[in-house]
């Protein structure tokens, strides 16, 4: 790299690199990393156009998240826009401003919001920019624990769960991102928590790290209304659902009368071009159970409090949070395969520079 523009703005920049892994063309079933390509070579002036409101940022931190699968497909309706072949894949950043015409967006601060995966990028402040104001937090804790995943996990557990203290609470995928914070927060909130993961090292965390009661291993199970019923002899009360499948079939047999399902994910059916079924759904009748899909956007009215109590608790050491980082650009496309081949442990995040 040449030289940036200083904090003043002062200073002529000059051309850089800016490296960019870009979306080759529509997937079926799950991503490979050949649907991705890293892109070296192209040019990029350190400079915004007077009058058009744009964000120059250098990025620091890039999130894996499973919601970026469906922006790969081109036929499923979802709840944003497929990503362009050709274009630059886009997702949640943690970026240092470098030039601005935005007068709420400054050089040298830190923001966190929509951005491309390259080195820089340039955007606005409509793609859910917003500062950083905990510095004491880990950046990269910006697009996990205080960001879309956590605030997933708050909303989806207070506001769709509905907790009340001593409820039994079960949690598929629960050393993911969203999964270890709403065990985290059950747990908190004086429940009983049982979570399932991939493998016995994740079981482990969750029983020995994330302060789960109990957890379980779903590959090595032939019977999951088995070990449901093992964990939970009295029935469930909140299921929170990542996964869907036979996983949320099973857990429909042990609901309670009047138990929450909050679904959150369907990441079991994401590579299946028909989706099983769901044979149990006449619980939901007999035993009077609420069950809600979400959308953590759905909830952004509560997202300073949210901001508030994570971070107290995080202060506190009432919540740890793992995660998974790769370094380099050019890793991101394995990174982000690997959410749906079960590699991740934890949060999943790319380090793209560091300050």
């Amino acid at each position: 790299m040449e030289k940036e523009r200083d904090g003043n703005g002062e200073g002529v920049p000059l051309l850089v690199e800016n490296k960019q892994i870009l979306f080759k063309g529509y997937i079926n079933g799950i991503p490979k990393e050949t649907d991705m390509e890293l892109k070296a070579g192209g040019k990029i002036e350190l400079r915004v156009a007077n009058g058009s409101s744009r964000i120059l940022v250098k990025n620091l931190y890039l999130s894996c998240d499973p919601f970026m699968r469906g922006r790969m497909i081109f036929s499923r309706a979802s709840y944003i826009p497929p990503f362009v072949p050709g274009s630059v894949i886009e997702g949640f950043g943690v970026s240092r401003v470098i030039d601005s015409d935005d007068p709420d967006f400054r050089p040298g601060d830190l923001v966190v919001g929509l951005t491309g995966w390259e080195e820089y990028s340039f955007i606005r402040k409509d793609q859910q920019l917003r500062k950083i104001q905990h510095h004491d937090i880990p950046l990269s804790y910006h697009v996990g624990l205080l960001g879309m995943p956590g605030f997933t996990a708050y909303a989806g557990f207070y506001e769709v769960c509905s907790p009340q203290k001593g409820d039994y609470v079960f949690v598929s995928a629960a050393s993911g991102a969203v999964g270890q914070l709403v065990g985290q927060l059950a747990k908190l909130h004086g429940c009983y928590v049982v979570g399932s993961a991939g493998s016995s090292k994740k079981v482990d965390i969750l029983k020995n790290t994330l302060g789960f009661d109990d957890a379980f291993n779903y590959k090595e199970e032939t019977d999951l209304n088995a070990a449901l019923k093992r964990c939970f002899p009295s029935g469930i009360d909140i299921y929170f659902d990542n996964v869907g499948g036979a996983m949320l079939d099973a857990a429909l047999l042990e609901m309670r009368v009047n138990g929450r399902i909050a679904i959150c994910g369907m990441v079991s059916q994401q590579d299946l071009s028909n989706p099983d079924g769901i044979r149990n759904m006449f619980c939901l009748i007999s035993k009077r159970i609420k069950m809600q899909g979400f959308l953590q956007s759905d909830y952004l009215h509560l997202f300073p409090q949210f901001v508030k109590d994570m971070v107290s608790y995080y202060q506190q050491k009432k919540i740890v949070y793992i995660e998974d980082m790769n370094e380099g650009l050019e890793s991101a496309p394995a990174a982000l395969v690997g959410l749906f081949t079960g590699k991740n442990i934890g949060k999943q995040v790319i380090l793209v520079s560091h300050e």
